[in-house]
Parts: C-alpha cells; sequence; structure tokens
C-alpha cells in the first residue's frame, strides 16, 4: 500500500502489547492516511494479501480494518477495481454541543436525572475507543435526560478515569459537554453514527415506553 503519486509505502505498524485490536490500529493510521492527504481521493489501495504479509497479520485483520473505513464512507469497494479512496466529501464547520445545550438554546427547559455516576470494567468496544486496556476501568455516566416533564433521551457516556471529577448534582445542572470545557478539556473532533434497535426492558421503563419499542441510538 503506497502513498499516492509515489512508490513510498505508507508507514504502517501495529503494536501486538497494545490492548487496542489489531483491526483497530490499522484503521485508525489508514483513516489518518486519508485525512492527512497522504492517500489522495480516487487512490487505489495495493493488495490485502501483501498488507497482510508486510504487517504480519491475517488476511480478515486487514479487510476488517479496511471494512472499517468503508463504513465511515472514506472508501469504496468497486467490482473489477479494488478498494479506492472516495473522493473529498463536502465538509462544513461543526461545533459541538451537547444534548442539554441544543434543547436548552430550542427553549426546551431540560432536565436530567443521574441514574448511574461509578466506574466499570471497559468492555472491548469501549477499551478501543477510549484507548485503554480492555477490562480496565473506566467511568460511566447514565443519564435520562427529559424536556417539559417529557423523558427525552437516555444517556451513557464512558470516560477514561481520572479524566474530571463529576458529582451527580453537577451533571444534573447542566451538560457533560459544558462540565468539560469548564475543566480545561477542549473538544476537537467528533464521531457520531445512527442506528436503530428495539427497547429492552429496562430501557422502556425509563423512557416510558412499552419493551421493544423501536429506539434512535
Amino acid at each position: 500500500m503506497t502513498a499516492h503519486g509515489t512508490d513510498r509505502p505508507l508507514p504502517l505498524s501495529v503494536d501486538r502489547t497494545s490492548p487496542v485490536p489489531l483491526y483497530f490500529q490499522l484503521a485508525q493510521q489508514l483513516e489518518a492516511a486519508v485525512e492527512q492527504g497522504r492517500l489522495a481521493p480516487g487512490a487505489l489501495l495495493g493488495n490485502e494479501i501483501d498488507l497482510a504479509a508486510r504487517l504480519g497479520l491475517s488476511r480478515p485483520t486487514v479487510r476488517q480494518a479496511i471494512q472499517t473505513l468503508v463504513d465511515k464512507g472514506l472508501m469504496v469497494r468497486r467490482r473489477g477495481v479494488g478498494t479506492q479512496v472516495v473522493h473529498s466529501q463536502v465538509r462544513r464547520p461543526l461545533e459541538l454541543s451537547s444534548l442539554y445545550d441544543d434543547l436548552e438554546a430550542a427553549g426546551q427547559r431540560p432536565a436530567t436525572e443521574v441514574l448511574r455516576n461509578t466506574t466499570e470494567p471497559a468492555t472491548a468496544e469501549v477499551a478501543a475507543a477510549l484507548g485503554v486496556a480492555e477490562g480496565g476501568e473506566v467511568h460511566l455516566v447514565e443519564r435520562l435526560r427529559s424536556a417539559h416533564g417529557e423523558p427525552v433521551a437516555l444517556l451513557r457516556n464512558h470516560l477514561p478515569p481520572g479524566l474530571l471529577p463529576l458529582r451527580t448534582e453537577e451533571l444534573e445542572a447542566t451538560g457533560l459537554y459544558r462540565l468539560m470545557r469548564a475543566g480545561g478539556i477542549t473538544l476537537h473532533s467528533a464521531r457520531q453514527s445512527v442506528g436503530a434497535r428495539a427497547a429492552t426492558a429496562g430501557e422502556a421503563d425509563v423512557l416510558d415506553e412499552e419493551p421493544g419499542a423501536p429506539l434512535l441510538t
């Protein structure tokens, strides 16, 4: 796999001692190469077999890493062509705001009930996202956000341990992003995904819905 317009291989590597899954390490490096222009729009990726051999990875691991970028819309698989970096996407300024900020700006009088403010072992997914060891301790904040007395959202946030002291009374008084900014933490980027699934019995009870009701995630 080479940089666009040259025969120089991209500087890719994986750390087998890291708790972060190998496919995720590779996916992050490929994504950075796309965003920094080292893999330019329209560039074709090299052979998966060659990349797997170069990094000492299995083909399924390499394929999973590339599929991660396909799912994000950064790459596309074309029959008879191969995997290709998509052409430049339209970019617009992004302002990170919390649901609390958005509801307040819309005059919705947000209210928050803290359901959990504790620590728990990190799942594989959480560990990969936060760059911590699977099973290591992370901070969990679970809140019910309401507007005009009606449940709007069930929020679950995982934070690295020790990032910010979060008191329950503060979490009920304002949004998490505001608390982070007040604590000197600068938010510079975000990744969002939208999906849907059926509500569990516990979620339905908290949100005043029927079990199995469709929820946006």
